[in-house]
């Protein structure tokens, strides 16, 4: 999956009383980080038509974008990576590939990320817990060619809609992401860098730094969120293979609210936050027909 902003909120657990929509939720919570692997292994060589195996995951971060409480989970799941022309369940995307040439890639797929309760976060106790939300919409890659020391550079522009799984798939609003990404190797290490503007329209941004008046308090007063940038995304992976089957992944981000739209509501309680996180993906079974990007 992508750095949407339903991925990048929260992976804190909710309570749910359906056992099969939580594994269901864990799944789309943990796909960006078997994306993330999954790009690392992309190389000019021909790869299998699909992959299956296991991933497991360990993540630190804070539980949204300004939050001061921080969230640590572990999940382990089975996973299937598929390079079909169209169909792809593959480097960050999961969803359809309609167009692609040597410079320009559109393609459509979703994202999403375990919500987080309220009754956990100080700053939110009281109000709503925040849904389990999912992602659909287009996101175009152009190529940029050759970077710096050989690598890879390419700028990507992601518009989806945010709906919330846990409500009925109600509309949370409209995400934008613009980013820049450069990808290079050194030695068995593969890595890549990115910048990126995470941004929302007023519905979405609401959902995470508005406070209803009738869920403000003394310490939090009533805020009407604004549309418009909710985060800088400084990030960066390093991938390598430990053995034919195994890869490692490690990845950090930083998101720094200066300058977003909604750093006056009483939600924010820091500027800025870091993500990190260490992958193990396992392949226990692989195509023997291969294909190219």
């Amino acid at each position: 999956m992508n750095s949407s902003p339903a991925t990048q909120f929260s992976v804190a657990t909710r309570r749910f009383a359906n056992p099969g929509l939580l594994a269901s939720c864990a799944a789309i919570a943990v796909l960006p980080a078997i994306a993330l692997t999954a790009q690392a292994q992309q190389a000019a060589a021909p790869q299998p038509l699909w992959e299956f195996g296991g991933v497991g995951l360990a993540i630190s971060q804070q539980a949204y974008p300004g939050s001061a409480k921080r969230t640590n989970r572990a999940l382990a799941l089975p996973y299937l990576l598929y390079r079909g022309d169209f169909f792809r369940a593959d480097r960050d995307n999961v969803g359809f590939r309609a167009f692609k040439s040597p410079t320009l890639e559109l393609d459509v797929g979703f994202a999403g990320a375990l919500g987080a309760s309220s009754g956990e976060l100080d700053a939110r106790r009281g109000m709503p817990d925040l849904g389990t939300l999912v992602e659909f919409g287009p996101r175009l890659k152009w190529n940029l060619g050759e970077g710096a020391a050989g690598g890879r550079l390419r700028a990507e522009f992601a518009l989806r809609g945010v709906f919330d799984l846990s409500d009925g798939l109600s509309s949370k609003g409209v995400s934008f992401e613009p980013k820049l990404v450069y990808e290079n190797s050194l030695g068995d290490w593969r890595y890549s860098t990115s910048i990126a503007a995470v941004n929302g329209n007023r519905r979405l941004t609401d959902t995470f730094y508005g406070v209803a008046s009738s869920y403000a308090t003394a310490g939090r007063p009533a805020y009407n969120a604004q549309g418009g940038l909710m985060a800088l995304r400084l990030g960066a992976t390093a991938s390598r293979a430990l053995t034919p089957d195994l890869r490692l992944l490690a990845f950090v981000r930083v998101d720094s609210l200066a300058g977003s739209a909604n750093r006056a509501s009483p939600l924010v309680e820091k500027n800025s936050g870091t993500t990190v996180g260490l992958t193990l993906l396992y392949t226990w079974a692989r195509s023997q027909t291969m294909v190219s990007d």
